[in-house]
């Protein structure tokens, strides 16, 4: 994969029934949860057509926020319990 494949890769994981967006500023998900069952079979079809884009994953991150699919995390929250500061 490259990064000029980016826009049509979120795309055909979009029309396959699969939700994709990023998390942060650093990371993306992709839905599998809301999937239906015969949407699978595309699923590995994509990812056999794009292949690896573990490099891009910043790229990938990059574009889905500026097509406004991302959430931003609240890093800022401690979520530790008080018994475990100690």
């Amino acid at each position: 994969m490259e990064a000029a494949d980016i826009p049509a890769f979120v795309s055909d994981l979009i029309e396959a029934g699969f939700d994709i967006c990023a998390v942060g500023q650093d990371k993306y998900v992709i839905d599998l949860s809301l999937a239906k069952w015969d949407a699978w079979p595309k699923l590995e079809k994509i990812a056999e057509n794009y292949g690896d884009r573990d490099f891009l994953k910043l790229e990938i991150v990059i574009y889905l926020r500026s097509i406004g699919r991302y959430l931003d995390v609240d890093t800022s929250a401690d979520h530790r319990s008080e018994h475990s500061r100690h």
